[in-house]
């Protein structure tokens, strides 16, 4: 071994990998540059879909903790008798069974007057809550307004209304309810069951503690009502958070092949660079070969500057990519703390892996080339 090849392994590869990339430094920047934009665009698509991803979920609250239980209309059922709800209740172990009849009437206080849906409820607190006054624990007089409905008719708790010419005595004003609802009260009113007409319910709604609790109950509820004739048809509100989440899972996967896009390009400018940068110290290269470099030595000087350009671009651009999601979730969930959730953090780390990944490919081409020219050769030219 040749004293000039030893000195060579004792010098560190990154500071001669350094020391090369600094001898073109407008070149080595833009390539830095593709790889900063492509780990940008990786993450912050990323972070994007979680954003969008969250924001939908809050606006859709708890919905996959509900379930709905409604006559089988195609069985020619037509309602829900009092047994179905009663074997409804024994099937729900873990939570609240509210049945529910409806019908349109006209509601008016004063000259004001609407027409709107009228829920008959026996314990509307299990599924609402109140922006002013008191919800009672079994409503059996008295009337709740929805916030749409109350804002329509001026109506405040201790108001009269009039339902179909029958006088109600209003106990709250409903809390809006924002997003997907089974039985949504913010242009209704809810008085006591017996007051609206029918013998039977249009549809019982079950509210659990978790969406694992309802999905159960809804199996039960399948088992108990429908094991002879199918008399009910039971809808659970999960299956909607389920779909949204898999369709933001294609969404994320879409956005981040089209941010993978720039960091291809990234990869070509890269492998351009290390071309050029072989191509112009061939002489250099052929005098380390012709005094004894191995040629692992050389590949490994080569793919040592591709990855010093990625690490570079990556690190940047990671940066970059937590200050654009700060700002994102400030603005979109008001919470801009938000970006540092697990899934943004590994769409960070994946996309910085991707930009070092793709530098150190682009590199390995260039570095065999140099690898394996004749010594000879390369300083003839």
């Amino acid at each position: 071994m040749s004293v000039l090849d030893d000195l060579f392994r004792r010098v560190p590869a990154l500071l001669m990998a350094r020391r090369n990339l600094s001898r073109n430094r407008i070149r080595s920047g833009l390539a830095v540059l593709g790889i900063i934009i492509g780990v940008l665009a990786i993450a912050s698509l990323g972070m994007f879909g979680t954003t969008l991803r969250t924001g939908a979920t809050q606006q859709l609250g708890d919905i996959g903790n509900e379930i709905s239980v409604s006559p089988n209309f195609q069985e020619g059922i037509e309602e829900l008798t009092e047994r179905d709800v009663d074997e409804i209740r024994r099937a729900v172990t873990d939570g609240a069974v509210v049945p529910v009849r409806s019908e349109s009437k006209l509601v008016s206080r004063g000259d004001r007057q609407t027409v709107t849906t009228v829920y008959g409820m026996e314990d509307p607190g299990a599924l609402y809550e109140a922006e002013e006054g008191r919800i009672p624990d079994r409503l059996r007089q008295g009337a709740l307004v929805g916030s749409g409905t109350a804002g329509l008719l001026d109506v405040e708790p201790g108001n009269t209304i009039s339902v179909d010419g029958r006088t109600y005595r209003v106990s709250a004003v409903l809390a809006e309810q924002q997003g997907i609802s089974l039985v949504s009260p913010n242009n209704a009113v809810i008085v006591p069951v017996e007051d609206v007409n029918g013998t039977g319910y249009s549809q019982v709604v079950v509210s659990a503690d978790s969406g694992q609790a309802a999905n159960e109950s809804a199996v039960a509820i399948r088992e108990a009502l429908n094991e002879r004739e199918e008399r009910v048809s039971v809808f659970e509100l999960q299956s909607i958070t389920a779909g949204i989440n898999e369709f933001f899972g294609i969404l994320n996967a879409f956005l981040i092949g089209i941010g993978s896009i720039s960091l291809v390009v990234a990869g070509v400018s890269i492998l351009n660079v290390m071309l050029m940068s072989t191509i112009e110290r061939r002489q250099e290269i052929g005098v380390l070969r012709a005094v004894g470099v191995q040629r692992g030595d050389v590949i490994r000087m080569i793919l040592a500057e591709a990855g010093l350009l990625g690490v570079a671009g990556g690190v940047i651009g990671a940066i970059l990519a937590v200050g654009a999601g700060v700002a994102l979730n400030a603005f979109v969930l008001n919470d801009p703390l938000a970006t540092f959730q697990a899934a943004n953090l590994l769409y960070i780390v994946l996309a910085v892996g991707f930009g070092v990944g793709t530098s150190v490919l682009s590199g390995l081409y260039p570095a065999w080339k140099a690898a394996n020219e004749r010594p000879v050769e390369a300083l003839r030219k």
